[in-house]
């Protein structure tokens, strides 16, 4: 008796030691078991909503939306929060949008939003198929342009990121991020076609604490936009090309814009891109914010029209209105150790406002060529206030 006892005791004793053991892991939400299919034409949102509601309500301390390998064909979906503790969306295989951007019904095909410590991983596809949509991209001559959608976006998430995953033939933009903090995007792929209008790369306004590492980025506009209110930005280790660069702005044509503080760009490389560093603000006295404390280091430019492009007289269509002198200040910014060739003669381009002349624009050890029948790279300075040091090529027309 005293000897069933015991191991009555014992296996009571381990059955609780096995019940109050930690997961390893968090809960697989599969999105098969909710009938999803990998076929390339069977229209999972429902599915995909389902799925996200299951594991974004489930009362533990992680969960993961699996997407195995296959096509999954899906419509514009949002993925809402806030959940019940971290998740992960984890693509394996593609998801394909409907060529039609009248099928999306949105304005960003996958869109997560109100989420704190979302991970967007796996190695896999977000596939926009773009190419039918970009001829109906008229909107440098036509107000009533069709709004086509981006291919994925976060809108007010917080501590996340988004790691290993390429976005393929966007509509117009491919990622965007507005209201987000402290995410980080690394090791990413953005592909387009130089020739794809308005494809930005990564766009982002309103956010802070972001970092941009490992990614690469060739696309048919922006392969990264600074758009209004942002702060403390780290991107390093990224490639750009084809594509416009990347751009603080445009900025200065609305009044209730907010003042972008803090980038930092390193060890970054454009190739064959329209431009390379660029600032630019439109001709205008309707935004009075600031922008300051960016830092440029350790550039290399292959080919570049316009390798350093600092321009408060943006006019990307010709003619455009001039309502008066840019309002925006451009101070603090240092350009260190850029070197490679320009495709156009001028070189460096710091055209600022007459009204609020750049101030403290440091050039250190900047090395840019040009080899046209034109002559050598020059240097062109406009209502701006610097120092220069180092070598410096071309030579510089600072004050």
């Amino acid at each position: 008796m005293a000897c069933i006892t015991f191991v009555f005791l014992c296996s009571s004793l381990l059955f609780i030691a096995v019940k109050s053991r930690p997961a390893t892991g968090p809960k697989v939400f599969d999105v098969q078991s909710y009938g999803a299919k990998g076929d390339g034409k069977t229209d999972n949102t429902n599915a995909f909503t389902k799925v996200w509601k299951d594991a974004c309500a489930w009362n533990g301390r992680s969960r993961l939306v699996y997407i195995p390998k296959g096509t999954f064909y899906l419509g514009g979906v949002t993925f809402q929060g806030p959940c019940k503790g971290k998740i992960s969306f984890f693509i394996e295989g593609t998801l394909l949008a409907p060529t039609n951007n009248d099928d999306i019904k949105k304005e960003t095909w996958i869109n997560f939003r109100y989420i704190d410590y979302l991970t967007v991983s796996g190695g896999g596809t977000i596939n926009g198929q773009g190419k039918k949509s970009w001829l109906l991209n008229d909107c440098h001559k036509n107000d009533n342009c069709p709004k086509l959608a981006t291919n994925m976006g976060f809108d007010f998430v917080k501590k996340s990121r988004i790691q290993g995953i390429t976005s393929l033939n966007s509509k117009a933009g491919h990622l965007n991020f507005f209201f987000v903090d402290h995410f980080d995007i690394s090791g990413v792929k953005i592909t387009a076609p130089g020739h794809s209008p308005n494809t930005d790369g990564i766009k982002i306004g309103l956010s802070s604490n972001m970092q941009i590492s490992n990614t690469h980025i060739s696309t048919g506009d922006d392969c990264i936009a600074i758009l209004s209110g942002n702060t403390n930005f780290d991107i390093y280790n990224v490639t750009c090309g084809p594509g416009h660069g990347i751009s603080v702005g445009s900025l200065g044509k609305d009044k209730d814009e907010r003042k972008v503080e803090g980038l930092r760009v390193k060890d970054t490389v454009f190739t064959g891109t329209t431009n390379g560093l660029r600032i630019k603000t439109w001709e205008s006295p309707a935004s009075s914010i600031v922008i300051s404390n960016l830092v440029y280091e350790n550039i290399q430019m292959i080919n570049v029209e316009n390798p350093i492009d600092i321009n408060q007289k943006y006019c990307p269509y010709p003619p455009c209105q001039k309502l008066g002198e840019s309002h925006i200040q451009i101070q603090d910014v240092t350009l260190k150790n850029i070197w490679g060739t320009s495709m156009t003669k001028v070189a460096v381009k710091l055209q600022c406002s007459k009204k609020f002349p750049c101030k403290d624009v440091k050039l250190v050890d900047i090395n840019l060529t040009h080899k046209g029948i034109d002559g050598p790279a020059i240097a062109f300075c406009q209502n701006v206030e610097g120092s220069a040091s180092g070598k410096m090529i071309p030579p510089h027309c600072l004050n």
